[in-house]
């Protein structure tokens, strides 16, 4: 299978996901696609870690290996990769942007090689998931970062294999960013955690984490309103 194959099936199944007849899921799709309505769970994220780390140090070393999560997962994408690869977002290719469905007008800058929304949500999902050790949390948080993923692609803003590429750098981006979290964790503090079954294995209060899964249960809640606003415009 030469690269033009492989570069026409990438084409071929962003049509597949791109688009529907559904104004509540171009509702659905705009409204998940948008960085701000994710503050509420960055800011229970950050309510876990602060509730959960007993020393400033702890939490501002958290803190900074989740900024450089995306940094590294996606700002320096959108500065260095995409400008030099080059890539046609689907919604910009001449060979098929005709054939995009659009939300509203929406779609995107020039280039799309690699997908930023999925580097930087599956950075932080593999951070999250590997730092605080809830089964349940690591599943929504993957979830959520696919779901993301999806957006890119129903948009019209990304193909498939940006958004692969992108999981790929993400998932590597958020391993690395935990071991370096890990190394530099146990400098400041290498006192053991004592768990119980009230704690994941981490030492993260599963009470603590319920009010992330709240949170998210909320947004997706009012996503779908959104949704139902968005068919009424």
């Amino acid at each position: 299978m030469d690269w033009s194959t492989i570069i026409g099936f990438d084409k071929q199944l962003l049509l597949f996901f791109n688009g529907s007849d559904s104004l509540f899921l171009d509702g659905m799709a705009k409204t998940l696609t948008t960085a701000s309505t994710w503050i509420p769970l960055y800011a229970a994220l950050l309510y876990l870690v602060i509730k959960n780390n007993n020393s400033l140090q702890k939490v501002m070393l958290i803190i900074g290996c989740a900024a450089l999560c995306v940094v590294l997962a996606g700002s320096l994408n959108d500065l260095l990769v995409k400008p030099w690869v080059c890539r046609w977002r689907p919604s910009r290719d001449p060979e098929i942007a005709m054939l995009v469905d659009s939300v509203n007008g929406y779609r995107g800058g020039d280039y799309g090689f690699f997908s930023s929304h999925a580097a930087n949500t599956f950075s932080i999902a593999i951070f999250f998931t590997l730092l605080i050790r809830s089964k349940t949390l690591s599943v929504a948080l993957i979830l959520w970062s696919l779901v993301n993923c999806w957006t890119r692609m129903y948009l019209g803003v990304h193909f498939p294999g940006d958004i692969l590429c992108g999981l790929v750098w993400g998932g590597a981006v958020g391993t690395g960013m935990w071991y370096l979290h890990q190394y530099l964790r146990y400098r400041i503090d290498d006192s053991k955690t004592y768990i119980s079954t009230e704690y994941t294995p981490a030492g993260y209060l599963l009470a603590d984490v319920q009010v992330v899964m709240l949170v998210l249960t909320l947004t997706l809640l009012y996503a779908i309103v959104r949704s139902v606003l968005f068919i009424y415009q």
